[in-house]
């Protein structure tokens, strides 16, 4: 490791499932030119995962290193306490300009956590309207997903989700420039968040149109509504699926879109890639490429995200830094809660040990010294009636919650994740064990009415607030335009110098 501190440069895809990336799977039809360079020369953690399977329990979980029930990160309306330690405030204790650009649905007053600039407002709202209800399960609230996504997918000229990701990645790009030309003896850490590929399934004919309909494949995995696990069966009625069979012509024309989504992603990591060379960056940047949660995008029926399976809940990870790192694959299961203590340990620091937090450096993983075979995730969002939980160790992946079937499987003879062990007696041992495991890291009882707590103080704040003036929690970005481009209050020749780079 070199003495003086790299910046890091974090990227952050929406909903992006990693099984179906070029960089996991030989034959994926996938084009990402940008991506697949950096995991070429780069590190590629192969079993990366996410610590819930949702939005903004995972995004709470990347940037704090603990999980969702810590923190009380429970659904995408939870509040993300100020008083919780995030990378972005280890880093900025270390000198760093600390930055964000695009989406970290952060929920609460606080907008910030730690980041010293945001140059973008968030693409979802900052308060409490998206609470999940346990009171009342059988109540389907209209923010909920339903399948508009997959029906009406296809090429469009312009989105909300676009507009989003090109001011995201322009004010990112922007935040460069800026940096060679004021701070370039500060080291940064510059977050960009973008959301696509997230649905809804459209984006410009562009990237539609670099696939054709005969070359998407369809989902490998099935099974009949009857067949499904109980969470599933729920989850089914949430995205309002439920005795509502899909063509095939819908589930091809919404995947090919989401592929053409996965693409213009990385053509905007292209974008970033070429401004940190014009910068002259390159060698003293460490880049991390990771995201969110995945998509089912139709596998085993269902779609979006919201369960345990791989496509919902694995995730990409590269980390890219050929003169620190050499080119490896990782084969241990790692989450995305390990970011934070592996941001510091590259800043050349290390967490403060009297503080919690759940995530393990990856930095011997990144040094080919090994590491860590280990992820443990939980879920109690939408489709959920008590918390779901996962362990992931080795091959075997353990789903657990009180009210519904467990399920064991063993994703090294079993990938698609096809035959449920938990009814094996020949996995009986295994089961036992997970079982011991999961009774002695969780108070189950506990941690329901926690939940349970909180979303009645939620639901009862957020009624309140919506009447009356209305205080809005959105990030507002500041832009003075007193300092910006040409003044009179600014010398011209030296505002036209200070603005080129490299100056002449």
């Amino acid at each position: 490791m070199s003495s003086k501190r790299p910046n890091i440069l974090f990227i952050m895809a929406d909903q992006m499932a990693a099984p179906l990336l070029p960089f996991y799977d030989e034959k994926s039809v996938v084009k990402m030119p940008h991506l697949s360079r950096l995991a070429k020369e780069g590190v590629v953690f192969e079993s990366a995962y996410c610590p819930s399977p949702l939005c903004a329990p995972s995004r709470f979980g990347l940037v704090s290193g603990q999980l969702p029930s810590k923190i009380g990160a429970y659904d995408n309306a939870a509040d993300f306490a100020a008083d919780i330690p995030t990378y972005a405030h280890y880093l900025r204790n270390l000198g760093y300009r600390t930055a964000l650009s695009g989406k970290m649905h952060f929920c609460g007053p606080d907008q910030l956590h730690g980041y010293e600039e945001r140059m973008t407002s968030d693409i979802y709202p900052a308060d409490y309207g998206w609470a999940v209800n346990w009171d009342q399960l059988e109540v389907r609230p209209s923010w909920y997903h339903n399948m508009s996504s997959v029906l009406h997918a296809g090429p469009s000229v312009r989105t909300n989700q676009l507009d989003h990701d090109e001011e995201t990645v322009f004010r990112a790009r922007q935040y460069l420039y800026d940096h060679v030309r004021n701070t370039p003896d500060r080291p940064f850490c510059l977050t960009i968040s973008m959301t696509h590929p997230h649905d809804p399934y459209t984006i410009p004919a562009e990237f539609y149109d670099l696939y054709r309909d005969e070359e998407i494949p369809m989902p490998a995995n099935i099974i009949a509504q009857a067949d499904q696990d109980v969470h599933s069966k729920r989850l089914l009625k949430v995205i309002d699926l439920w005795d509502k069979p899909l063509t095939e012509e819908a589930i091809r024309r919404a995947r090919r879109a989401y592929f053409g989504s996965c693409s213009y992603v990385d053509s905007k990591v292209g974008e970033l890639l070429k401004t940190l060379k014009e910068c002259g960056l390159e060698d003293d940047t460490i880049i991390v490429f990771s995201g969110d949660h995945g998509d089912m995008l139709g596998e085993r029926g269902l779609w979006y995200k919201m369960h345990w399976f791989e496509m919902a809940a694995r995730v990409p990870m590269v980390i890219h830094a050929p003169k620190r790192f050499k080119a490896a694959r990782v084969a241990g299961s790692v989450s995305t809660i390990d970011l934070l203590p592996t941001f510091v340990e590259m800043a050349g620091s290390q967490v403060d040990a009297q503080l919690p937090l759940d995530g393990r450096s990856l930095l011997t993983h990144l040094q080919g010294q090994g590491g860590h075979d280990e992820v443990i995730g939980e879920y109690m969002a939408e489709g959920s009636k008590t918390p779901l939980i996962m362990i992931r160790r080795g091959p075997w992946k353990f789903v657990y919650s009180q009210d519904d079937v467990c399920m064991l499987y063993n994703l090294q003879s079993d990938p698609a994740e096809r035959a449920n062990l938990a009814t094996d007696p020949a996995s009986g041992a295994v089961l036992q064990a997970f079982m011991d495991e999961a009774l002695q890291r969780w108070d189950f009882g506990t941690l329901h009415q926690q939940v349970l707590s909180s979303q009645r103080r939620r639901r009862l704040v957020f009624s309140a607030l919506t009447k009356g003036k209305l205080t809005s929690w959105d990030h507002q970005p500041f832009v003075d335009a007193s300092q910006q481009y040409m003044r009179n209050h600014i010398d011209l020749d030296d505002l036209e110098r200070r603005a080129r780079f490299p100056r002449p």
